[in-house]
């Protein structure tokens, strides 16, 4: 079966001057996938012109006559915008003629129209921002990065679930490990939603590895961190201005002097490497999980390598079941807590 993923062509800051270029990128990656490219025709087809016959042959166009602003309220994209290439695209994925989208657009509005089209998934009660980061022994899935500022304990333990499941399918990994973001690694320290979260991430059936600390993220002491949207985004955003620092004072550094330029033209190699352990366009591309269809953001200002980094997170996460891994063990902790109730 060809696993077909739609694509927003107009979101982001660069439009299809990007999106298309990724998607024929990820089709010469990817000889078994297709694509539908959603937005406006005039603009997209010429784009397609001079690609290979094989892969405009893999790419179908969609017309969209409207764009959704990357500064437009989310209420009014969804009550004005029914024609945009955002809801185009999450369409096709609601109506089964795309297992997955992708959309560079603006934030808001594709996690407020990916919810009203696709709906929730059954015992998922939140839908959360999961993303990729490096770490010293490879990466890890964090959520919630956004979506949920205020969470109780059971939408923590959604989130581990719907992260594990993530992960399972992703990276093939058997039993992912699950840390749960806290002040300290004790059982005693946070606050009573992360205490109780805790307690029922414990209960899971989850690989559940306990508190994780922020520096723990980084060493890779779990595959998944569990937290919510309000400390994830925090987190998130201070990581992405560490690094923008440090990338800033390396350049300085070097171009201190005549010297210095020389040992960096030295260290050139190792430099480079360095740059691309870190590079935060191989890990683009935020899953929207706890919906009934697979919905992705890229980065608003990402390039085509990014965008196309973003298209492989949603074909990964369709080709390998993500859906299906999620309601899988969700009915079965369903049967679990049942089995506990009429034992009691």
């Amino acid at each position: 079966m060809p696993y077909i993923i739609a694509i927003d062509c107009m979101g982001g800051d660069h439009g299809p001057s990007v999106t298309v270029p990724a998607a024929l990128a990820f089709l010469r990656r990817h000889p078994a996938a297709r694509v539908i490219l959603v937005g406006q025709a005039g603009l997209l087809e010429p784009l397609l012109a001079d690609a290979a016959a094989d892969l405009a042959a893999r790419c179908a166009v969609r017309h969209a006559s409207q764009v959704v602003a990357m500064d437009e309220a989310p209420a009014l994209a969804l009550r004005n915008k029914k024609d945009s290439s955002m809801r185009v695209a999450i369409d096709l994925v609601k109506a089964g003629e795309a297992q997955a989208c992708v959309s560079a657009g603006n934030t808001g509005a594709l996690m407020a129209i990916s919810r009203f089209v696709l709906k929730m998934l059954p015992g998922i009660d939140r839908p959360a921002i999961c993303t990729v980061l490096p770490t010293m022994t490879g990466h890890v899935h964090m959520l919630d990065l956004g979506a949920n500022v205020d969470c109780e304990p059971e939408h923590l333990r959604q989130f581990g679930i719907m992260g594990a499941m993530l992960a399972a399918a992703v990276d093939h990994a058997e039993r992912p490990r699950v840390g749960l973001l806290n002040i300290g690694e004790e059982d005693i320290k946070g606050n009573e939603v992360v205490k109780e979260a805790a307690e029922l991430l414990k209960a899971s059936g989850l690989n559940f590895v306990g508190n994780v600390e922020g520096d723990g993220i980084y060493k890779g002491d779990a595959d998944v961190v569990v937290c919510d949207g309000f400390v994830g985004n925090v987190a998130l955003k201070t990581s992405e201005g560490l690094a923008q620092m440090l990338a800033t004072f390396l350049k300085q550094e070097f171009g201190r002097s005549p010297w210095t330029r020389l040992a960096g033209l030295v260290a050139l190699p190792v430099l480079k490497r360095f740059k691309a352990r870190v590079d935060h366009r191989a890990y683009n591309g935020a899953s929207l999980l706890g919906l009934r269809g697979i919905s992705v953001k890229s980065h608003g200002s990402a390039d085509a390598y990014a965008f196309e980094q973003a298209i492989g997170r949603a074909y990964e996460a369709a080709s390998n079941g993500l859906l299906e891994r999620i309601a899988a063990k969700l009915a079965e902790l369903q049967t679990q807590q049942r089995v506990e109730k009429e034992s009691v």
